[in-house]
């Protein structure tokens, strides 16, 4: 048996005390993550209190903008659906940051919140990252029905999403199942579009004044390529005697207008749900693109635009081109994201594209 040196601790001893000082730094580095974790709780939801809620809008389908068209001027119901932390969709946390986003021709709501594949559901990855995001049918689409396509048009889609804004600003809404029950308040208000979508959250933009940003995907004013011009006269032509016409003339168009680099269950699912578009915003479409000609000058809120390199719907170096016109914008970024098509949450490069637009939006938006 070794006697331990003059002045020196037993090695049993030192083997305690390195234990107790393992432990101690494993609680206080545990402690810190789990500090930083809950100091991060606004920008990182935990992905178990997401939830989903059905709400319904009261809206006048009327024209105020400077689109040339005629809208019936009924009152219709169009739905949505909030996506977002639980605290915040069930009106919880008072006020707060909605995304309002408005989807294209030939889509529908779930193009934003694709279900059976959480990578490309744009609302639901969001929410996990504490955003809050109304996913509408906008009037003529799968939950907000119109009987006759050609009773809206664009310039009615933008006023109707102008009376949105204003009524999530205001809390003028309903759940579905809860109706009464306190919704939450857009105290910042973000409108996200893509393709069609995007020109009408523009157009919104441009004429009413009241959001705070605009994330343009998909669009170009004046970079439209000559599929694009193609297919718009294609429908226009099938409209003269229908009232609502496929977006692409075959499936297979469809997904070639859209998509360059999308998995095939993702094109699968695009497919199932695709929508015929009403006539009314087929014939609308270059009204609506000669009004943004002269007016996307007049938006003032933060602009992101995003295009895809593989895009076929626009011209390469449209992004930058569009970017340009926003000459009253607060601020303008953009960004194209080589190989991906137009429909970009539900490209290969969506992830990439989510973490631009929640840079952008935390970085604009420094105050929720």
């Amino acid at each position: 048996m070794s006697t331990p040196h003059p002045g020196s601790t037993p090695r049993t001893t030192r083997r305690t005390a390195r234990t107790l000082l393992a432990g101690l730094l494993v609680g206080a580095l545990t402690g810190a993550l789990v500090g930083a974790v809950a100091g991060q709780s606004v920008a990182v939801a935990d992905p178990q209190r997401v939830i989903s809620r059905e709400v319904v809008f009261t809206l006048n389908n009327h024209n105020d903008t400077d689109v040339p068209c005629l809208a019936d001027g009924q009152v219709h119901t169009v739905a949505g659906r909030l996506v977002g932390p639980r605290e915040e969709v069930l009106g919880h946390a008072g006020s707060t940051r909605i995304n309002i986003l408005v989807h294209d021709a030939g889509t529908g709501g779930w193009f934003w919140n694709l279900q059976g594949a959480r990578r490309y559901d744009y609302a639901g990855q969001l929410a996990r990252r504490g955003e809050t995001s109304l996913v509408l049918d906008r009037l003529g689409f799968d939950a907000s029905p119109l009987a006759d396509g050609r009773a809206t048009c664009l310039g009615a889609q933008a006023t109707m999403l102008h009376q949105v804004v204003q009524h999530v600003k205001s809390g003028i809404y309903e759940y579905v199942e809860r109706p009464g029950a306190a919704v939450p308040h857009g105290a910042q208000v973000v409108l996200h579009g893509q393709g069609v979508g995007a020109a009408v959250a523009q157009l919104e933009a441009a004429e009413f004044d009241d959001v705070d940003g605009l994330v343009v995907m998909g669009w170009s004013d004046a970079g439209a390529s000559t599929d694009a011009i193609t297919e718009a006269a294609r429908q226009g032509v099938e409209c003269l005697s229908d009232d609502y016409v496929p977006y692409g003339a075959t499936p297979e168009d469809f997904v070639s207008l859209l998509f360059a680099t999308a998995p095939g269950r993702v094109r699968r699912a695009a497919l199932d749900q695709r929508n015929d578009t009403p006539c009314g915003d087929v014939t609308s479409l270059l009204g609506t693109v000669g009004a943004l000609n002269l007016g996307t000058h007049a938006v003032e809120a933060d602009v992101l635009v995003l295009q895809g390199g593989a895009d076929v719907r626009h011209r390469h170096e449209s992004a930058d081109a569009q970017a340009g016109r926003y000459r009253s914008a607060e601020s303008v970024t953009s960004r194209t994201f080589a190989k991906a098509g137009s429909a970009l949450p539900l490209e290969k490069q969506a992830p990439k594209v989510r973490r631009t637009v929640l840079r952008w939006l935390d970085s604009t938006y420094v105050e929720r």
